[in-house]
């Protein structure tokens, strides 16, 4: 079984405004975005991402870096659960 890797891209450059781009190969359904810690992000319902669609996020906070995490939540077409953390 090949290892399977995170299909995105976390693109912070434009920040506050943050871009969640599926890199992968595969259609994904109920990507959803949770923060925790002292950020601050307008809740929006899980959504499908094709390859090559993006997810804008707006998260805001004093000090992301020291204390906020956000974590991506998808199923692959199979299923399949999968997290991912992230720390800015």
């Amino acid at each position: 079984m090949e290892p399977y890797r995170v299909p995105f891209t976390f693109d912070r450059s434009r920040a506050p405004r943050y871009l969640l781009v599926n890199r992968g190969a595969e259609p994904l359904r109920g990507v959803s975005a949770t923060l925790h810690g002292g950020g601050l992000m307008p809740a929006g319902p899980p959504r499908p991402l094709r390859p090559g669609e993006h997810l804008e996020l707006l998260i805001r906070g004093d000090d992301l870096a020291r204390e906020t995490t956000l974590v991506i939540r998808w199923l692959r077409p199979n299923g399949e659960e999968y997290l991912w953390r992230l720390a800015f």
